[in-house]
């Protein structure tokens, strides 16, 4: 079955009861059992809820994956990942990830002595200096959360599977539209649902999605019992979201790919990081690994102070001064004072997160507008 009919179909069946086509909202927080410990397969809302799961079935189909879980945020799928390690545990991770992920990393798990290194995931023999014994875990975002470092996900695989590591991908950037993490040797796929999943800016959800079933049983337990579930109206919300993501995802990309070219000939712009580029590091990769590049964007303004940065992101008509990503509306984001303002400031201009870029989520908007606002706000 094509991707475009799995987005409407998958895991989706006429409600028995009534035939209503559309999955219905069981709001509800409890199931009827006919005798102690004998129900239909659902007990307590927290652990199953249907119209939950036909929305993991869904995203599992779309992942082409056998297993889902739907967390109330990214970061509660995150959460889930990281506890399955240990105190004294080690854990890879990319220089340029999102904020919140580096903020869970280092204040949160970092004080029960599990240990994150923050390298470039670009060089095979960078990532294998810094494996040891007490390596577990694997995490790349590819694109990157700004600059749109392409991480090879086969070479990762590699790596995981020589030294027995658990290679988790954080693949919102992309969605499952345009690229499939397990494909290339993932164990765990993470979505921020909340982005193009969902896709309306009405959602806050997280998902994990895998193959392995001993990995599944362990984050089902996780995510039963530390109760960072979503509710049956988001789900139904995503449900309903995902019914389009090709068609969003197909107009995220044109237009993306017409901001990227119009930012690298502006005379205001010094660099734009957008993998659809020959010229961005990694592009042979990007072309192997992902159906197209995208519609996130980020660029830096040409010899720009924090004050004109802040200006123009700030000059915007239809573009919207925003965190988050992936809507149908487009938005614009300073990295260094929202997404990513819990990253050190030496350790975020390292990896080119710098007072002066701005990063785009480019909606679904007719382009023309969207280039004339653009040209309006960089005047």
């Amino acid at each position: 079955m094509h991707f475009d009919t799995k987005a409407i179909h998958a895991g989706q069946h006429p409600d028995p009861t009534t035939g209503a086509v559309m999955t219905p909202i069981y709001q509800t927080s409890t199931y009827w059992q006919e005798s102690p410990g004998k129900h239909k397969g659902y007990a307590y809302a927290r652990g199953k809820n249907p119209t939950r799961t036909a929305l993991e079935n869904c995203l599992a189909a779309l992942e082409d994956s056998k297993h889902a879980l739907c967390f109330s945020s990214g970061m509660g799928a995150i959460d889930a990942i990281v506890k399955l390690l240990k105190p004294g545990d080690e854990v890879i991770a990319g220089n340029d990830l999102y904020g919140g992920t580096y903020r869970m990393f280092t204040k949160v798990f970092a004080q029960y002595q599990i240990v994150f290194h923050f390298i470039d995931l670009s060089d095979e023999q960078t990532i294998a200096k810094c494996i040891n014994s007490n390596t577990k875990l694997l995490w790349v975002e590819t694109p990157t959360n700004p600059t749109m470092q392409i991480v090879d996900l086969e070479m990762c695989s590699r790596i995981a599977q020589k030294h027995g590591l658990i290679f988790a991908v954080d693949n919102t950037f992309a969605s499952p539209y345009l690229q499939n993490p397990l494909k290339w040797g993932a164990h765990i796929v993470m979505h921020s649902v909340t982005k193009y999943l969902g896709g309306h800016s009405d959602v806050i959800m997280g998902a994990l999605c895998l193959n392995d079933d001993d990995l599944y049983q362990k984050l089902a337990f996780i995510h039963n019992s530390c109760g960072a579930t979503p509710g049956p109206m988001d789900s139904f919300l995503v449900l309903r979201g995902l019914k389009t993501l090709h068609l969003r995802m197909e107009r995220h990309c044109t237009n993306g790919r017409k901001v990227a070219e119009f930012l690298k000939s502006h005379p205001r712009i010094e660099k734009v990081y957008w993998p659809g580029f020959e010229s961005h590091p990694n592009h042979h990769i990007a072309q192997k690994q992902m159906r197209d590049f995208g519609g996130m964007i980020s660029f830096v303004l040409k010899n720009a102070s924090l004050e004109q940065t802040f200006k123009i992101a700030s000059s915007f008509n239809v573009w919207t001064l925003a965190e988050s990503l992936g809507g149908v509306e487009s938005l614009v984001n300073h990295p260094a004072t929202m997404t990513h303002a819990s990253i050190p400031k030496a350790e975020r201009e390292q990896a080119g997160v710098v007072d002066n870029l701005l990063r785009l989520s480019t909606g679904v908007e007719h382009i023309d507008d969207l280039i004339e606002d653009l040209k309006q706000a960089l005047a």
